[in-house]
């Protein structure tokens, strides 16, 4: 399966779409988010984690590298901008293969550590609240949550 463009118009379509998708998450999915700065990543994570369930205000992690929120499922949200080193064991595995759902915002900074399946998400800025989301499948189990989620 290609690429598949989504728009929003407004942050709340946005967190609403993300929604809809955290409802067909399971333990062990992986989303990477890439878009530039204000593109709208946190504001698609806060939708997901609603989704989810998660009670707690969700904000980047920029200084942490990962936040945990419980919700439904544990959702790992890391934000891997700062990190130095591509190859440095930081223990992505074990939220990559943990018992959650793993977010990981500028995700082509670690990519040789990345699963290889997995969904990827670009999120660009059209304009005002306006939001491009672009998602790209990698492997059976992703293509099918997007046919479900598109459908």
């Amino acid at each position: 399966m290609s690429t598949i463009a989504f728009f929003t118009s407004s942050t709340e379509e946005t967190q609403a779409f993300a929604e809809r998708l955290a409802q067909l998450l399971q333990p062990r999915d992986v989303i990477l988010l890439e878009g530039d700065l204000g593109a709208g990543k946190t504001t698609f994570t806060k939708g997901l984690a609603k989704g989810l369930g998660v009670k707690r205000t969700v904000n980047s992690p920029t200084f942490t590298i990962i936040k945990e929120y419980m919700g439904r499922l544990p959702l790992y949200h890391m934000d891997v901008y700062r990190v130095q080193d591509e190859e440095e064991d930081l223990g992505f595995d074990e939220y990559f293969y943990g018992e959650g759902v793993t977010v990981v915002e500028w995700a082509h900074l670690i990519e040789g550590q990345l699963p290889s399946e997995c969904l990827k998400l670009s999120l660009v800025h059209q304009g005002n609240d306006e939001r491009k989301i672009e998602l790209t499948p990698v492997g059976t189990r992703y293509e099918s949550i997007c046919k479900e989620l598109l459908g």
